[in-house]
């Protein structure tokens, strides 16, 4: 079963348990999947690979909206908007360890042949699509840093 149908299942789920937040926040998901589904160039099809990077871009909005909504002193909605990441995040790949991580980079420098900061732009490149999902675009630049640095 794809993401797609695995949110269309889990809204079925979250109506008939009444699961108001997991219910909005899996609407929307859907919302998004479909647009990506009928958006110009798009073959009415959607991958798994393209469903998880709309999913990372959701979490994230949610994430900046409750951090403005925390900051402008609105506890209960930024509590709304983090409940509905954490929904949105049980459909993301596990996420990697700081260790797996290093580990992963490493195998990418190498590959690369990456000796210094100047080539921080190849290793990203690579790396945030071969870890897109697993693991957020600010962890991973801070790593690769870290390893060039």
């Amino acid at each position: 079963m794809n993401l797609f149908d695995q949110i269309s299942e889990d809204i079925k789920k979250a109506m008939l348990a009444r699961e108001k937040v997991r219910l909005e926040a899996l609407r929307g998901v859907k919302k998004e999947f479909l647009e990506a589904k009928t958006a110009k160039g798009a073959n009415g099809e959607l991958s798994d690979e393209m469903a998880t990077k709309i999913l990372v871009k959701m979490v994230k909005q949610r994430k900046e909206s409750a951090k403005i909504y925390e900051e402008n002193n609105r506890p209960e909605l930024a509590e709304n908007e983090l409940a509905e990441a954490a929904v949105i995040e049980e459909y993301l790949p596990k996420q990697l360890s700081e260790e797996e991580l290093e580990n992963e980079l490493k195998k990418i420098i190498a590959e690369v042949g990456a000796e210094g900061p100047k080539d921080m732009g190849k290793v990203m490149g690579i790396a945030t699509k071969q870890l897109a999902g697993r693991a957020e675009g600010k962890v991973i630049s801070a790593k690769v840093k870290q390893l060039l640095g």
